[in-house]
């Protein structure tokens, strides 16, 4: 857990899957943000968010792969463990990477075990229906906390024709809602359903018991996650369309980065007030001893 509680984040009793399961059923709508790093965690605690995603997205806005699939297990237990740090409230849930889950339970579990044992997540996620309800099933066995992700899953986009909302044909909507239920009946406590059509979203929901949280799936779900770098402008790169941004810190970034670059440059950083000084009596010790040399040798 974190070593790094502030005193009002500490007074927040910690969000679990319960508490998440009684805001589902209460109707009150869940704010899960992603977050990648430490300084992060600590503006999304402060923020008062309910649950916190060290998303594979990761790979591209902090890491600066061109795609999620490259990212390590390692590189993800290193940014969650770092998250972890900075939270105390919001539950935490790490993203599996591409190929650490995939080719059996056997892979899965162990991978997942260093996740909750190494970074203190308290849930992993998983992409897909078809044999990651398999997958999904084995890890509830073992007694961890699984979150599914149904509709655009960005590890298997390609596959997908790229990164493009899902379900937007008869057959493509049902086999988004036919993964949804799998990966509920096979133990899945949370649910992300990604970029498809809010017909989509307002038809499963009715069926699902477990709490949905939608990015890009329309207004119906339970709660609502964006990647922190896309909310608050900071990514340079292309948003989704349901990406709304909530700030431009990017250019206010460059900004403040450029005015320091050109205030080093013209003499005017560091001004008096950012340099330090020395008692008068030690100045002037230190001068009469300058004068006198300082016994170093030639250089």
């Amino acid at each position: 857990m974190s070593t790094h509680p502030t005193p009002a984040s500490a007074a927040r009793p910690r969000v679990t899957l319960g508490a998440l399961a009684a805001k589902k059923a209460a109707g009150e709508p869940i704010v899960m943000v992603t977050a990648c790093d430490f300084p992060g965690a600590q503006i999304v605690e402060a923020a008062g968010v309910d649950t916190v995603l060290v998303g594979d997205s990761a790979a591209m806005t902090v890491l600066g792969y061109d795609s999620t699939v490259p990212v390590t297990v390692d590189e993800m237990i290193m940014l969650t463990s770092a998250v972890r740090r900075g939270l105390w409230a919001p539950l935490l849930v790490a993203d599996l990477p591409f190929g650490s889950y995939e080719a059996s339970d056997e892979l899965a579990i162990a991978t997942a075990q260093r996740f909750i044992k190494e970074s203190g997540a308290d849930a992993v996620k998983i992409e897909r229906g078809g044999t990651t309800v398999e997958r999904a099933r084995a890890l509830v066995a073992a007694g961890i906390p699984v979150v599914g992700h149904v509709g655009l899953t960005p590890q298997t986009a390609t596959s997908l024709g790229g990164y493009r909302a899902q379900g937007r044909t008869a057959d493509g909507a049902l086999r988004v809602i036919e993964d949804a239920l799998a990966l509920q009946d096979a133990g899945c406590s949370m649910l992300v359903i990604e970029a498809v059509p809010a017909e989509v979203t307002r038809a499963v929901m009715p069926h699902m018991q477990i709490p949905v949280i939608g990015i890009g799936a329309g207004a119906d779900a339970d709660g609502q996650v964006l990647v922190f770098h896309d909310l608050l402008g900071i990514y340079g790169g292309s948003a989704a369309r349901f990406v709304k941004r909530y700030a431009d810190l990017r250019t206010e970034m460059v900004a403040g980065v450029s005015r320091y670059a050109e205030e080093v440059r013209g003499g005017e950083y560091p001004a008096v007030e950012h340099t330090y000084s020395m008692r008068a009596d030690e100045a002037e010790a230190f001068a009469a001893r300058a004068a006198e040399g300082f016994g170093f040798g030639s250089r």
